[in-house]
């Protein structure tokens, strides 16, 4: 009797210690998936939430809706039915973003950049505000390069000025 008292007590220290590794290899496996997660994906998750960001040009913080997050972009619905695209690079702070992860874009979601949303504007000649790291600019989208955009200024005489996506922060439309 004393021997089967002694054997069910080995196995159930040994159910438990099975049990008690079992849940550290699953808290092991949750944070290396967690470690996986990029922010575009959480961003796209995000889609009809409200957030708040904070940009690197250190300027007032937008607030919106989520409407959409490309690779390198976020657009977030602001103030009455005005857009705002802003490069993910801008980003300082995200504020009110909900821990879902969405898949990992497809091939044609994952080829819609920052300079084809900023084509988009130039097609439609859409009056924005452009926040940069310098400061900020009022007028049309005019071309898109690679790496750079042409905003032709709301004042007339005015030439245009050429902004790279590295100092851009958010093109607000008007």
């Amino acid at each position: 009797m004393r021997w089967e008292r002694l054997f069910a007590d080995l196995e159930g220290q040994l159910a438990a210690g099975v049990a008690e590794q079992g849940r550290w290899d699953v808290a092991d496996l949750v944070r290396a998936e967690r470690a996986q997660v990029g922010l575009v994906d959480r961003l796209r998750a995000a889609v009809g939430a409200r957030v708040r960001v904070r940009l690197a040009d250190g300027g007032e913080p937008l607030e919106g809706e989520v409407v959409d997050a490309g690779t390198d972009w976020l657009l977030l619905g602001v103030a009455g039915h005005r857009r705002a695209v802003v490069p993910l690079t801008a980003l300082d702070v995200v504020s009110g973003l909900p821990v879902a992860v969405a898949p990992p874009a497809g091939r044609v979601e994952s080829r819609l950049g920052l300079a084809h949303v900023l084509r988009a504007l130039a097609r439609d000649r859409a009056s924005v505000t452009v926040r940069t790291r310098g400061g900020m600019l009022t007028g049309r989208v005019e071309r898109v390069g690679a790496d750079h955009v042409d905003l032709t200024p709301d004042a007339a005489g005015s030439g245009w000025s050429t902004v790279t996506f590295g100092a851009l922060c958010a093109v607000v439309s008007a």
